[in-house]
C-alpha cells in the first residue's frame, strides 16, 4: 500500500505555501501525483436582495469568485513549476453550499488528501466545510497541516520519523492507522499512545496489544504507552507527549462523537484542531 494519488485543496492564498510545501515533500517522498483544487466560493445570498437586483449582484460574485480561483491557480503553478513532479491544477468555482459536494467528488478519488488547520487566527472562513467534506463525504483520510508547516530536521522537512498514535480501541482510530500504514511502515519509531484505557474490553489486560501485533506483522516498531488523564483534556496529555517523544505526526481517528456535540461541547478531534503543533493525519 501506498499513497499514489494525493489532493490538496486551496481555497486561500495565506495558507497556499506552506499547504503546497507539505504535499510536495509528500508527493516526492511518495512518488506519487498531486492533484490542487483551487477553488472560488460564490457566497451570494439571494433572499437577502432587493428584487432586481440579484441578476447583478449574481454576477458580481461569480466574477469575484472567479478572479479568487484564478489567482490561486497562478499561486499554485507558480509554486510547482520547477519542482520535477507530477501534477496537475485546477480551477473551480461552487455556490458556497455546494463547497462540500465539489470537494467530496475529488476526495473520493485520492488516497490522502492534504489541507491546512482549519481553526485559529489565519483559517480560511471555507477550511472547516472543505475538512469535513473530505472526511465525511469523501471518506478519504485527510493530513492537516499547521501553519508552521511540517517539522524542519537539519535543514529538511520531515513527516513520520516518530510517529503517536493515539488510540482508544474505537473504530474510527482503527480507521486512521490503516490509512496511516505507509507512513508508519517508513517510521523510525511508533508509540501507541492509550489515555486512560477502559477497565471493561477485550484489551483490559494488555492495552494496545492487539494493534502492537498488527502493526508488528507490517514490520512497523511500535511500543504502547499508558498515560492517565492528569491534564484537563485528552489533547493536552497528548500534546505532552508528543513534545516528549520530539514526535513529527500524529495518527487519530476524527470525530468520534457527533460534529454537533464537539461544535458545542468540545472534543478530542475539535481540540486538536485547533492545538496541533505538528501535522495530524485524521479519518473516520
Amino acid at each position: 500500500m501506498a499513497y499514489k494519488s494525493l489532493l490538496t485543496v486551496v481555497t486561500d492564498p495565506a495558507t497556499v505555501t506552506h499547504t503546497l510545501a507539505a504535499a510536495i515533500a509528500l508527493a516526492r517522498r511518495e512518488d506519487a501525483h498531486l492533484d490542487v483544487l483551487c477553488v472560488g466560493v460564490d457566497n451570494s445570498q439571494v433572499g437577502y436582495y432587493y428584487p432586481g437586483s440579484v441578476a447583478v449582484i449574481l454576477q458580481d460574485e461569480i466574477e469575484r469568485a472567479e478572479q479568487d480561483a484564478a489567482t490561486l491557480a497562478d499561486l499554485v503553478n507558480t509554486h510547482l513549476i520547477n519542482e520535477g513532479l507530477r501534477w496537475s491544477s485546477e480551477t473551480a468555482i461552487a455556490y458556497l453550499g455546494a463547497v462540500s459536494d465539489l470537494i467530496a467528488g475529488r476526495a473520493r478519488y485520492a488516497d490522502l488528501v492534504i489541507l491546512p488547520k482549519p481553526y485559529g487566527k489565519n483559517a480560511s472562513v471555507y477550511a472547516e466545510t472543505v475538512l469535513e467534506a473530505a472526511l465525511f463525504q469523501g471518506q478519504t483520510p485527510v493530513l492537516v497541516v499547521p501553519t508552521a508547516g511540517l517539522p524542519v530536521t537539519l535543514g529538511n522537512m520531515t513527516l513520520g520519523q516518530e510517529i503517536v498514535v493515539a488510540w482508544n480501541q474505537s473504530s474510527e482510530a482503527l480507521v486512521a492507522v490503516r490509512s496511516a500504514l505507509p507512513l508508519l511502515c517508513a517510521a523510525k519509531h511508533v508509540t501507541i499512545a492509550i489515555i486512560d484505557p477502559p477497565t471493561r474490553s477485550f484489551e483490559r489486560s494488555d492495552p494496545g496489544g492487539a494493534l502492537a501485533q498488527l502493526l508488528a506483522r507490517h514490520g512497523v516498531h511500535a511500543e504502547v504507552t499508558v498515560l492517565a488523564k492528569t491534564l484537563p483534556r485528552v489533547t493536552d496529555v497528548l500534546n505532552r507527549l508528543i513534545r516528549d517523544k520530539a514526535a513529527d505526526l500524529l495518527v487519530m481517528g476524527a470525530y468520534g462523537h457527533s460534529r454537533f456535540r464537539e461544535a458545542v461541547l468540545g472534543g478530542a478531534t475539535r481540540d486538536m484542531l485547533e492545538l496541533a503543533e505538528i501535522p495530524v493525519l485524521m479519518a473516520r
